[in-house]
């Protein structure tokens, strides 16, 4: 039963800051005007939830984490036949690959492509299990506003492809300056960082928590908001101090053995949501922090490696492309693997022996 508990409560825990993470970066993203296609607590996959304004909300399958599918965030260059491609698409409403590549005059593959692109910047409607060919279909539109009442693959009018191709190219990620790019990318740390410093304030001034003085008397005391905020300010800096020991070799090893895995995580969670709900806020606060700041981590696919990337481009004025993104991102994924498998197995022992 306590293995159940500790489950529980850690996915409880993560179900929400994950949210709050990627709240973040869609409430960034909609404030600059680009379409945000899904907003799911869970991992990819089959899901439930609802349609408004653009946008479905819902829950999938497996319930541990979350995401937003902000349009337009594909690397690389941008695709040359998505203007012809996007007249196609509109004219016509359900649109099968092998004709876009007729008539456009390119292969069945790069057809394929710059649908996905499409599909990506919210344009389009990707294919769906029942059908039988590479379909895709325009998104269904609802604006009583202007009294349009337009249903998924319906065609759309236009007066010239080039301002269509402008207008929908101005609804993503890609057609940001630098600076929005960087917000939208360190909204969900920063989210992460203020929800931290919020529980904390909760925990410490409005519950309060009991300490035991030097005379081993219990005293229940209750801080100051601005002392709430400067204990959650210090912790930050605690974090980003063990976070930067990994990259010393001098000290990286100390840091290892300091962190702790997803069992670890889940052990602790138990044990300080049974010290009490203000106990349990400040755990949460912690990993809040840790999981803002292990974000801000210059490593792909993480927001702080994207943003480098960012840095990058914008400094270099070159463009990463997929393949060097890919690679970078599959490095990364090694490196957080390895630390994995070495703090589950520092965690095994800890629970093995009552070390923790």
């Amino acid at each position: 039963m306590d293995i159940v508990m500790m489950v529980l409560y850690l996915a409880i825990v993560l179900s929400i800051l994950v949210f709050v993470h990627e709240g973040g970066h869609y409430l960034a993203a909609r404030a600059f005007g680009v379409r945000v296609t899904e907003f799911m607590i869970g991992l990819p996959g089959p899901n439930i939830g609802f349609t408004w304004k653009g946008t479905r909300y819902g829950l999938t399958a497996i319930p541990l984490g979350g995401y937003a599918k902000v349009c337009g965030m594909e690397p690389g260059k941008e695709n040359p036949h998505i203007e012809r491609a996007l007249a196609y698409a509109y004219t016509h409403g359900t649109i099968y690959a092998d004709d876009l590549a007729e008539e456009i005059g390119i292969s069945t593959d790069d057809a394929c492509e710059v649908l996905y692109v499409l599909e990506d910047w919210g344009c389009l409607v990707g294919p769906k299990k029942s059908d039988e060919h590479n379909i895709f279909r325009t998104r269904a539109l609802r604006d009583a506003k202007r009294g349009i009442d337009l249903k998924e693959g319906e065609p759309r009018a236009f007066e010239n492809s080039h301002d269509l191709y402008l207008e929908e190219r101005s609804h993503t990620y890609r057609s940001l300056p630098f600076w929005k790019r960087s917000v939208i990318l360190l909204a969900g740390i920063f989210m992460n960082l203020l929800v931290a410093i919020v529980l904390l304030v909760v925990a410490f001034s409005v519950i309060g928590v009991d300490v035991t003085d030097d005379a081993g008397t219990m005293q229940h005391i209750v801080l100051s908001p601005l002392d709430s905020i400067s204990a959650g300010v210090t912790y930050i800096g605690m974090v980003v101090q063990a976070v930067a020991g990994l990259f010393n070799p001098q000290t990286v090893m100390q840091s290892v053995e300091g962190s702790t895995s997803v069992m670890g995580m889940a052990v602790m969670s138990k044990a300080y949501a049974d010290a009490g709900i203000a106990m349990f806020l400040q755990f949460m606060a912690m990993i809040s922090v840790s999981l803002g700041i292990m974000n801000l981590l210059p490593i792909p696919p993480l927001d702080g490696g994207r943003f480098v990337i960012e840095v990058f481009q914008k400094v270099s004025r070159r463009v990463v492309g997929y393949k060097a993104m890919n690679y970078m991102s599959i490095a990364g994924m090694a490196l957080f693997v390895g630390f994995f498998v070495v703090m589950l197995n520092q965690d095994i022992q800890r629970f093995v022996f009552g070390n923790w």
